[in-house]
């Protein structure tokens, strides 16, 4: 897999969980994989969380009409896990 399949980001947004809290997530990689899944990815972790317990999140998202950033969902495949996880990896022994 080529490293220009994702991007790591490093920026802030805001989720508000199902209880109405909004909590703070760093963006560590956005993953462009419209062409494969008709969809692109994003993981996230809480700023607030322990640095030797990270918990990451992953999403999907299409992007509006209007060029601009949907909205997140859930995961829907084990092909679409198969692919964050195996980028993830690459990631992670990359900045090793």
């Amino acid at each position: 897999m080529e490293s220009n399949q994702y991007r790591e980001v490093n920026e802030e947004i805001i989720l508000i969980d199902i209880k109405g809290n909004e909590v703070l997530y760093e963006i560590l990689l956005t993953i462009d994989r419209h062409e494969e899944f008709g969809k692109n990815y994003i993981l996230v972790h809480p700023v607030e969380s322990p640095k030797d317990e990270i918990e990451l999140e992953a999403y999907s998202y299409v992007e509006n009409k209007d060029g601009t950033k949907g909205s997140l969902q859930e995961i829907d495949t084990d092909a679409e896990w198969d692919m964050i996880e195996e980028v993830f990896i690459q990631f992670m022994d990359e900045t090793e």
